[in-house]
């Protein structure tokens, strides 16, 4: 009965992470923890271990995706991802220090938040004016919102991709497509250096899970990358909106019934 209750946890973690990373750019842990926390009653610091090790692959395969049809940002990507990394291991280590109850809310919440925002407020920037800021104004954005990224991304375990893609829309000004692509480049990245560290701090997970985890949300992230290139700007914010919404008010609702 466990072990069914376990693939059907992961199964349903694995498509919502994989669907927010594809579609959103957003990070599998702010799925995959609450739901790991919410139904295994697995230690949170664990959990979010797991989820980190879940965005590797699946961001990857959508960086890949994005970054074929060219909605990737590589040079400026890989400015903001040097001190994100620094700060992540910062941040990993400060949450290892912080009692368990105060982890995973952060990033639910931020998911609603974040979804009724691409439906209210749109991103409709295109590629053409974002050309029109400077490089070197642009590599200091990138330096500083990657040292926020980064401890936001160890602490909550949130992976850094919302916020990344917050700050690559607003901040930026990047257009919708190249943000999530540039955003999932990162994510690869950080989160690897996050499942690490929390890892080591904490011991090895629950492999069995992990592996599931990794498994669903990789499928499921390939799925949204390819349908999220093909559409339309307007398209994309919506169902973007609809996807953050929909898993925010799901889980905060889980947890409440707990």
């Amino acid at each position: 009965m466990k072990i069914v209750l376990i693939i059907f946890v992961t199964f349903f973690a694995g498509m919502g992470a994989g669907l927010g990373t594809g579609f959103a750019g957003m990070s599998a842990a702010a799925v995959i923890s609450p739901m790991l926390i919410t139904f295994l009653h697995m230690d949170p610091y664990m959990a979010v271990g797991i989820a980190l090790s879940s965005d590797v692959l699946a961001s990857a395969v959508s960086a890949y995706t994005y970054h074929k049809n060219e909605n990737l940002d590589i040079r400026n990507g890989l400015i903001m991802m040097g001190s994100v990394l620094v700060f992540t291991v910062t941040g990993s280590y400060a949450a290892s220090l912080v009692p368990a109850a105060t982890m995973g809310g952060f990033s639910v919440f931020m998911t609603f938040l974040l979804g009724i925002k691409f439906i209210v407020r749109p991103v409709m920037t295109t590629k053409e004016s974002m050309k029109e800021t400077s490089a070197r104004k642009r590599t200091i954005q990138s330096l500083v919102c990657g040292m926020l990224i980064g401890s936001i991304c160890g602490f909550v375990g949130a992976g850094g991709g919302m916020m990344m893609l917050l700050i690559l829309t607003s901040v930026l000004g990047y257009e919708l497509k190249t943000a999530i692509g540039t955003s999932v480049f990162i994510m690869t990245f950080t989160a690897l250096t996050g499942a690490l560290s929390h890892f080591v701090i904490g011991g090895m997970p629950d492999l069995p899970v992990c592996a599931l985890c990794v498994f669903f949300t990789l499928i499921w992230a390939r799925i949204a990358a390819l349908f999220a290139n093909k559409a339309q700007p307007k398209t994309l914010n919506r169902a973007v909106g609809v996807v953050l919404t929909a898993l925010g008010a799901v889980i905060m609702g889980f947890q409440l019934l707990r």
